[in-house]
């Protein structure tokens, strides 16, 4: 069996940081990152989809975790396919894009520009990469976003602007891990060692993916967002603020055991950041996988 690496998709959540898991002395952003990186070999970075994160803070995140630790970061939403705010783009690149848009998706932009971006955000990430803490660039992918040959060669083309570092790709249009493409889904991402996403959400939804457990690359990577009946809401503690009882997480452990089995490493995030959730969740599963 691989190694397996349990975490959490946040450690800077404001509702974890009021629920009173770290500890009273741990005040500071580095004090925090130092205790989460005591408790757990791996972390999910969710801020960088939402901007590109900073020189400063991915040489930070380098000195104030251990040799061994491991990020996990979400790729910018401009280049998911996602709508992207204008004062998220570099501040250098807003005067080159529609003033009037509230959002911007990366087709309506200059190619140059996006080029620019993908560069960018890359370049600041080499002190992890450099460090050996990368484990994966998430590409997380809308619900506009089906199966398709179009759809499938821009992943290809993700795998190829970050190579060498890796990619895990995660779907939020249920067409890709329907009866009748899931086979076609999987293999193709087998086919060029794509890390397939398996995930643990709520079902009934046009974004909801059925909890396949398939590894399709020497990575694995398994996250879990919980079941909320609010998973539709605006308010994203509202759709992830759930809590897995001790009886479901003892039912996933050997599943993720099997996945294990399949890869090198498997990564296992738990998303469902509120409060303290995810991370006395992941403890638990954590606790049950060592077992």
């Amino acid at each position: 069996m691989g190694k397996i690496l349990v975490g959490t998709a946040s450690w800077t959540d404001r509702t974890l940081i009021d629920s009173g898991w770290y500890p009273p002395e741990a005040k500071t952003a580095e004090q925090r990152l130092r205790y989460y990186a005591r408790q757990f070999p791996l972390v999910e970075v969710d801020a960088t989809y939402y901007a590109p994160p900073s020189d400063n803070a991915v040489r930070a995140w380098v000195e104030r975790s251990p040799a061994e630790f491991t990020f996990n970061i979400k790729a910018f939403s401009l280049l998911t396919q996602h709508p992207t705010r204008p004062a998220a783009l570099y501040a250098d690149l807003r005067d080159r894009v529609p003033s009037d848009r509230k959002n911007l998706y990366a087709r309506d932009l200059p190619a140059d520009l996006v080029d620019e971006v993908w560069d960018r955000f890359l370049v600041t990430l080499q002190p992890l990469a450099r460090a050996g803490k990368i484990g994966a660039i998430l590409f997380q992918f809308p619900q506009w976003f089906p199966i398709g040959s179009a759809n499938k060669k821009y992943i290809l083309e993700c795998q190829r602007r970050c190579a060498p570092l890796p990619v895990c790709v995660e779907f939020r249009n249920r067409t890709w891990m329907e009866d009748r493409n899931q086979r076609e889904t999987l293999d193709f991402l087998s086919s060029y060692a794509v890390p397939y996403v398996c995930v643990d959400m709520p079902q009934g939804y046009p974004t909801s993916i059925p909890p396949v457990v398939a590894a399709t690359a020497n990575l694995a990577v398994m996250r879990f967002h919980g079941h909320s009946d609010r998973w539709t809401s605006k308010d994203i503690h509202e759709r992830f603020g759930y809590r897995y009882g001790d009886a479901e997480l003892r039912e996933w452990a050997p599943r993720l055991r099997e996945l294990a089995e399949q890869a090198d490493t498997t990564h296992v995030l738990m998303n469902n950041c509120y409060t303290d959730y995810a991370q006395v969740n992941a403890r638990q599963l954590a606790d049950l996988l060592a077992d």
